[in-house]
């Protein structure tokens, strides 16, 4: 039904409660305020605060949308992409992003052998925090892309490349500067323990550490453009596949250059001390560079300025999973190729949910645009566990989804680990079982701090595709790390 009222003379239409479409091209929107009577009628009308609704009004052509628009509506629209289409589009890259990461679990195991792992064991503590970043980039890189690709900013080519250009360099600088300071971390939490300090084993970390956070980060970089802007074209939802094909590769590729950088160095350092510090130099001069042409460049411009802390502190956060990795690999056998397996799969799963839900929020408006009550009160409670996994929203549905993926996923992913690698003393029903059982309950906590994080940054007009993503992974790797620890500890 629609309801015709007169006001100075013009129609004005109320249109049935149902979203409405954020992106009017031609139409001014216009925000108008709930007042109290209306919200005491919705009461007495038997309309619950928590419903889901938008209401509109037509005012001369002009939509008036007003402050109704509960975040529920934007979470759950019955427009929404439904859970088996979303399971279909994620099962296969994420098989394909698992089968990545046990590689990148299967090259840790054979690395640990090497030199520079035996001799500077700090180099364990950077690894979380180096596997961390690339996911931290990569990922807030795909969030954000993909964002703008369902938003319809990447159908013009001149944007386009403003937009590839920018989100380029703006890895580039943050991969510098993170690596560097991550490098730092290791170094502090392995000196404050030890008490000795090595400046060689220093320079060969710090020049490490930089110089391959910058080129997996330059190549997988590439690697996530080239998959968004190809979904996008085929009318696939790149929020689907971009977070899990970023993961595929990452570790792999990461671990890799680390691991030949990092043997590398470590074999001439002795000879030519002044390489790792022309390497390391080379980087931090570009800078400057870097900080200049993303200053200019509109689509990156706020992520320069306000995209750091989330970073820094994930950088901070995945340097103390990478503590527990130290002591775990040093006391316990055949922990570290499962490492890589566990943390991968939670940030990978918890990144396409937090990209779902913000291009969702992104597709209605813009940072922090819902102001009523009910949504800052929303932000400042932890949701309620039965509406993020058991409603039946179709929001919650996509959550069981990506929560139930995980043990399938698992399965498969243990399974070649036990055909691959040399060590499998701990495969057992007891393993399997603690291990899956660690699994769920990391990807669990994992979906349910993502609904309320992404929810909370909205409400402070923070863009969730670039804080969220980097806190999400770092805790993906800490809750993995522990939780793996304590799964070898409590075998027999």
């Amino acid at each position: 039904m629609m309801e015709e009222t007169d006001n100075s003379n013009d129609q004005v239409s109320l249109v049935n409660r149902h979203t409405v479409v954020s992106s009017l091209e031609g139409n001014e929107t216009i925000e108008l305020s709930n007042t109290n009577d209306e919200n005491d009628n919705n009461s007495d009308s038997g309309i619950s605060p928590n419903d889901s609704e938008v209401e509109a009004l037509i005012y001369n052509g002009t939509v008036v949308r007003s402050r109704k628009t509960k975040l529920s509506s934007v979470f759950d629209d019955d427009d929404a992409e439904k859970w088996y289409i979303v399971g279909s589009q994620v099962f296969l890259p994420f098989m394909i992003a698992g089968c990545g990461m046990v590689a990148a679990g299967l090259v840790l195991e054979r690395v640990k052998e090497l030199s520079v792992f035996k001799e500077i064991t700090e180099i364990y503590i950077l690894v979380p925090a180096l596997l961390g970043l690339k996911g931290n980039l990569e990922m807030t890189l795909a969030s954000r892309l993909s964002t703008q690709a369902n938003i319809g900013n990447m159908d013009k080519k001149s944007e386009l490349k403003s937009m590839i250009v920018g989100n380029i360099v703006l890895t580039q600088l943050q991969a510098i500067i993170v690596g560097f300071l991550a490098a730092l971390v290791s170094l502090a939490m392995g000196w404050v323990p030890q008490g000795n300090f090595n400046i060689r084993h220093a320079l060969v970390l710090c020049s490490s550490s930089v110089s391959t956070a910058s080129i997996a980060s330059l190549a997988l970089g590439g690697i996530m453009i080239g998959v968004i802007v190809g979904s996008h074209k085929c009318k696939i939802n790149p929020d689907n596949i971009a977070t899990p094909i970023a993961a595929s590769l990452g570790d792999l590729t990461t671990l890799a250059v680390l691991a030949g950088i990092g043997g590398f160095l470590f074999k001439i350092i002795d000879n030519y001390t002044w390489l790792p510090i022309v390497i390391t130099v080379t980087f931090l001069i570009l800078t400057p560079v870097w900080i200049v042409i993303s200053y200019r460049n509109e689509y990156v411009k706020d992520v320069l300025i306000h995209g750091w802390s989330p970073v820094i502190a994930a950088m901070f956060i995945s340097s103390v999973g990478g503590l527990i990795l130290d002591f775990a690999v040093q006391t316990l056998r055949g922990v570290a190729v499962f490492q890589p397996v566990m943390n991968g799969v939670g940030g990978n799963l918890v990144a396409v949910h937090a990209s779902r839900l913000s291009t969702a929020l992104h597709q209605h408006g813009k940072p922090g645009e819902f102001k009523d009550t009910s949504h800052r009160y929303a932000a400042k409670i932890c949701p309620n566990p039965y509406k993020v996994f058991l409603s039946n929203h179709n929001n919650a549905s996509t959550t069981r989804v990506l929560l139930l993926m995980a043990i399938p996923g698992h399965l498969v992913f243990v399974s070649i680990i036990w055909r691959s690698a040399a060590d499998n003393h701990a495969f057992s029903f007891i393993f399997v079982f603690l291990y899956l059982l660690a699994a769920v309950i990391q990807v669990a906590i994992l979906l349910y701090i993502a609904q309320w994080m992404v929810a909370f940054a909205w409400r402070h007009e923070r863009d969730p595709d670039n804080v969220c993503i980097p806190y999400l992974t770092a805790i993906g790797d800490l809750l993995g790390t522990a939780l793996l620890t304590c799964v070898f500890l409590l075998l027999p």
